[in-house]
């Protein structure tokens, strides 16, 4: 009964830290104002890099059998999956949920070129030639047209 009592406790605990950091990763999402999309849009670029080496490192380590290669080659594709589902999140959590706007006269244009990047992080997460990284790179690169560097 007592480690009953030690498990709910814990998950009392926890559950509410774990609650809290998922909703801070996506932002507030509330009107808090304080954005910074160019920032963003190039945060998403450098995981498009990371997952460019990822997918030059799975190369060279895919014919290999020792036990090193083969450690090291499930990190990198552990790695590419992990920066396109960083992509995917910040799209989603972010841009879809508070930066695309239903009343923007070019809606459906800009929801079509946020997609765009979810589905080509998808693909990068599915396959490991570089042309799939290129076309995420070419997608977010295109969302720069809405997310130009301001100046304060």
């Amino acid at each position: 009964m007592q480690n009953r009592k030690n498990i709910v406790f814990f998950l009392a605990l926890a559950l509410p830290l774990l609650v809290a950091s998922r909703a801070s990763h996506a932002h507030c999402q509330i009107p808090c104002g304080i954005y910074n999309d160019h920032a963003r849009v190039l945060s998403m670029l450098e995981d498009a890099t990371t997952i460019e080496k990822s997918m030059t490192l799975i190369a060279a380590l895919s014919g290999k059998t020792d036990a090193q290669s083969q450690n090291q080659l499930v990190r990198w594709v552990m790695n590419k999956e992990t920066h396109a589902q960083q992509i995917i999140s910040t799209i989603s959590d972010y841009f879809l949920t508070q930066r695309v706007k239903p009343a923007q006269q070019d809606y459906a244009k800009r929801l079509q070129a946020h997609h765009a990047v979810m589905l080509a992080a998808m693909a990068a997460k599915q396959h490991a030639d570089q042309q799939y990284v290129i076309a995420l790179r070419n997608s977010i690169t295109a969302l720069l047209t809405y997310y130009p560097e301001s100046t304060p």
